[in-house]
């Protein structure tokens, strides 16, 4: 009878540990793709638009102490627009650094960056109000490669052709640097 017992608890314990592998969180199939974003003009577009290419995502801010990026993100959509889609995304989620409006912030990035790149609506890139595109971003469990959230204004995200993350880069790394460029 012991070993019976001990038979019926070990297949247990495994059927156990079989069924919980399949309820905890795996990575998602899901890509960049399968989102949609608003443009700074109220247009929604699907993401998939953009896929063949690669893609740089950018949390931007017109108050901060990294605004002048605005420019190098423009010579970097200018000089390697055929291999890499710029994509600003206005967020208030530092210091307060993006009061403006749509139309405030789409005025102030044409006067004095010349901004012709893709800029979107302003949205939360971090909180309890983060955006479902941040959330994948920086969830390791759901996009299979990054658990980074943006810390500041102007972090970046670099995706591949495909819509898999292929690197996360802080506030500093300069859009024209050789870290994004060699990537390209």
């Amino acid at each position: 009878m012991k070993l019976f017992s001990l038979t019926f608890l070990i297949l247990t314990l495994l059927i156990a540990v079989f069924l919980l592998s399949f309820t905890l969180k795996k990575p998602t199939n899901k890509t960049i793709y399968d989102f949609k974003l608003k443009t700074i003009d109220g247009q929604e577009i699907s993401l998939l638009k953009y896929k063949g290419k690669k893609i740089l995502l950018v949390n931007v801010a017109s108050e901060c102490g990294y605004t002048p990026q605005y420019k190098n993100l423009q010579d970097l959509h200018e000089k390697y627009g055929n291999k890499v889609i710029v994509i600003g995304i206005p967020a208030n989620n530092f210091g307060g650094q993006e009061p403006g409006t749509n139309s405030e912030i789409k005025t102030f990035c044409s006067k004095n960056y010349g901004v012709s790149f893709l800029m979107m609506d302003k949205i939360s890139v971090i909180g309890t109000d983060t955006h479902p595109l941040y959330e994948w971003l920086s969830n390791k469990t759901k996009n299979g490669v990054c658990s980074d959230a943006p810390t500041w204004n102007f972090c970046k995200y670099l995706i591949d052709e495909n819509g898999k993350i292929i690197k996360f880069f802080s506030s500093k790394t300069d859009p024209l640097s050789k870290d994004i460029i060699s990537l390209l």
